[in-house]
């Protein structure tokens, strides 16, 4: 075995090791691939001990002067690579590998995260928009008033069974990292499944064509999340609204709404099934109603 083979074949073993035993996603080990190609690439590293300090503070320097669209990279993207890099080398030093310690890596710092919102009246005509006498628009009122209800990513709501229980208004989602929770369903999006799905009954099912021959999709909504991204900006657009709306914007409302409403931050966290309570932190930033009333009480006005 060659010696650029060597960290090749362990950069390979590393991602099987991510997918099977740490469980994650094909889209994660995709990432993690790229980005650690890229810096094998960049320091042309023929084995597990060429990765040294200077390597990689000189492929730091290199990754902050590469050019975007945007200008350069942003440090959150920088992040990315070396998150995959810290991982990659925790696997090698598990493995008894002489290397650089993954402990020296330090992340580069990042502003603070901002949320994409709209108010709680463009929510409304966001959700009124489809026109459920056709059966694209019950479909379309159904995937986003479950959105609203269970604050699911795009790509848990896309792999939601067509037999759903709906007897119940809570079911489970396996979600980020192979992580399940429950989540639950008001009555308006209970109410329009079960308008969309005897609706669907009525025509036949979900029909899709493959291969010259009809199938049925076992999904309760046969839709790519490209497809769903099409879906929300078509009816912001309908609604009139400005700003721009994506699936992860209505999973931010239901967050915040019920945030706003008085629901404690650990509560929150397990519905949207962060693995760290700090990610959800951030949207305390644009709930906590009682800075807003300490502003409006105590805040002096121009007489």
């Amino acid at each position: 075995m060659s010696q650029v083979s060597e960290l090749e074949q362990l950069k390979r073993e590393f991602l099987e090791y991510t997918e099977i035993e740490k469980g994650r996603s094909l889209k994660t080990v995709e990432n993690y691939d790229r980005y650690l190609t890229r810096f094998l690439e960049y320091s042309k590293a023929r084995k597990a001990g060429d990765i040294k300090d200077d390597t990689v503070r000189e492929y730091r320097l290199w990754l902050n002067r590469q050019a975007t669209k945007g200008g350069t990279l942003k440090k959150k993207t920088q992040n990315y690579y070396l998150i995959a890099l810290r991982a990659f080398l925790k696997y090698l030093a598990k493995r008894g590998e002489k290397t650089l310690s993954p402990e020296v890596i330090e992340l580069a710092k990042v502003g603070e995260r901002s949320i994409d919102l709209i108010t709680p009246e463009e929510l409304s005509r966001l959700l009124d928009a489809p026109d459920t006498t056709e059966l694209s628009g019950l479909r379309d009122k159904a995937i986003l008033e479950t959105l609203f209800s269970t604050g699911l990513r795009v790509s848990e709501i896309c792999g939601l069974p067509r037999d759903l229980d709906l007897s119940s208004e809570e079911f489970s989602v396996r979600g980020k990292g192979e992580k399940v929770r429950v989540v639950f369903l008001s009555p308006e999006a209970k109410s329009t499944i079960k308008k969309y799905l005897e609706k669907t009954t009525a025509y036949g099912g979900a029909p899709q064509k493959a291969v010259g021959k009809e199938i049925y999709d076992e999904r309760l909504f046969p839709v790519t999340t490209r497809s769903v991204q099409r879906i929300i900006k078509h009816y912001a657009i309908k609604a009139g609204i400005s700003k721009k709306v994506t699936p992860h914007v209505v999973r931010h409302m239901f967050a915040t709404d019920l945030l706003s409403n008085g629901a404690d931050l650990r509560s929150v966290q397990m519905l949207l099934g962060h693995a760290n309570i700090a990610t959800t932190q951030i949207y305390t930033h644009v709930t906590d109603k009682q800075l807003k009333e300490a502003h409006k009480k105590f805040h002096s006005r121009r007489k």
